[in-house]
């Protein structure tokens, strides 16, 4: 070991605030990508004064299940000034932050290796959990003040641009939708120049359709009026259920997909830890639509950026020809789909979506042209998000390398000295 690595025990201390006078009502939850996030816990007669108050610079981390997950979450609170979590997270807080940066100690803690090395110790521990005893122990090279700043700001720059690209695609994302709502949820789609002429206005070409006298009619499953020249239908007239297989042994953690790595509330999804022991799974391709079976209302969808394997608890939409993977994308993420799914799914304590249920949704189905259009109209979006997709999985390439790099950090002072 060399002289600059420091136990994290010597500069860190537990802190144990109480939500005593119920003032935070922030509540957060700490997940395993090592950030806090929007709690979902049901509190509903829960005792809120037992929670405990996390304030800005603070940590809060968990040492049960380390060995199981193969991660120690761990994040640093940079994002409220204060907020409450559950109380059973440790919180604790650099002692003297002239000696360790708050930042320069979250970076050690997002390494791999740091994961890997929580795990190990984890072994011995109660139910694969890490003893806080063991976490103090850990050593991390502290380089002086000024390194350590130079350092963190060096990673947050490569960060903050990650961020910003993310910030980008979910306007872009948002764009598409009301563009998609617009046309098809509230049938303000231009009028196309057949259409206009039909109509005996030629000069409405281009012009929103309802508001602009376009003929609606009453749809009594949808209880609504929706354009006339559209058609009645169901699911199953526009997409169809993936048949395909693929050998599992062709697939790696990075391409399939189960409900587990899918993420709630139309998050995309996350690296699989895994994967499955049976031969064959179902086979998706890009832009096909995949959605969690198992408990619908968390609503897990995913429009498919590649090829790859999901497991039988996943659906896979293909949409069937003439019709755009986007706008199906956009129609199946609505909410009144999930709640649809809902109400036909078996099971009471893992709901189960019903297949022939599902195919059975009702909607209108609008021309293909139209749909088409509205590929043409956002694959532009579609497009830019790709670019900085691919920026971001570089700078994410980046971060990783700084972050291993901070094992050969030397200590300026010992290096002037030898």
């Amino acid at each position: 070991m060399r002289s600059n690595y420091r136990r994290i025990g010597d500069f860190i201390e537990l802190v144990d605030e109480r939500n005593i006078d119920l003032k935070v009502d922030t509540l957060l939850g700490l997940s395993i990508d090592k950030i806090f996030i929007p709690s979902v816990a049901n509190t509903v007669g829960t005792n809120m004064k037992r929670y405990k108050i996390i304030r800005k610079n603070q940590f809060a981390c968990s040492v049960m299940q380390v060995r199981r997950d193969k991660k120690m979450p761990v994040a640093l609170l940079k994002e409220y000034d204060e907020a409450i979590i559950s109380q059973a997270y440790p919180v604790f807080q650099v002692k003297n932050e002239s000696e360790l940066l708050p930042d320069y100690l979250m970076m050690w803690m997002s390494r791999e290796e740091f994961d890997r090395h929580a795990c190990f110790l984890a072994v011995g521990g109660v139910r694969g959990s890490l003893e806080w005893e063991d976490f103090l122990d850990i050593e991390l090279p502290v380089p002086s003040i000024e390194k350590q700043q130079e350092i963190v700001a060096e990673y947050n720059t490569v960060v903050n641009r990650i961020k910003l690209n993310e910030k980008l695609n979910q306007k872009l994302e948002e764009t598409a939708q009301t563009i998609y709502r617009q046309w098809f949820e509230e049938f303000e789609f231009p009028i196309p120049k057949e259409l206009a002429e039909e109509m005996g206005t030629p000069e409405l070409e281009g012009k929103p359709y309802k508001s602009s006298g376009g003929e609606m009619v009453y749809n009594e499953e949808l209880d609504k009026e929706v354009p006339a020249i559209w058609m009645k239908g169901k699911l199953n007239d526009i997409v169809d259920f993936s048949e395909r297989r693929v050998l599992t042994s062709e697939l790696t953690p990075k391409n399939y997909i189960s409900t587990s790595n899918m993420l709630p509330d139309r998050g995309g999804i996350e690296e699989s830890k895994s994967l499955p022991s049976v031969r064959t799974v179902t086979k998706f391709n890009k832009s096909n639509i995949l959605i969690s079976n198992i408990r619908p209302y968390f609503k897990k969808i995913w429009l498919a950026k590649f090829a790859g394997g999901c497991s039988n608890d996943v659906l896979c939409f293909v949409p069937k020809e003439k019709f755009s993977s986007l706008y199906l994308y956009f129609l199946l993420e609505n909410d009144y789909f999930f709640d649809y799914v809902m109400r036909g799914a078996k099971g009471t304590k893992m709901p189960r979506g019903d297949k022939a249920w599902v195919m059975n949704f009702s909607i209108i189905v609008p021309q293909s042209n139209l749909t088409n259009q509205f590929s043409l109209l956002t694959s532009s979006l579609m497009r830019i998000i790709k670019l900085k997709n691919n920026e971001t999985n570089i700078l994410q390439s980046l971060v990783r390398f700084l972050l291993s790099k901070m094992a050969s950090i030397e200590n300026p002072r010992e290096k002037e000295m030898a």
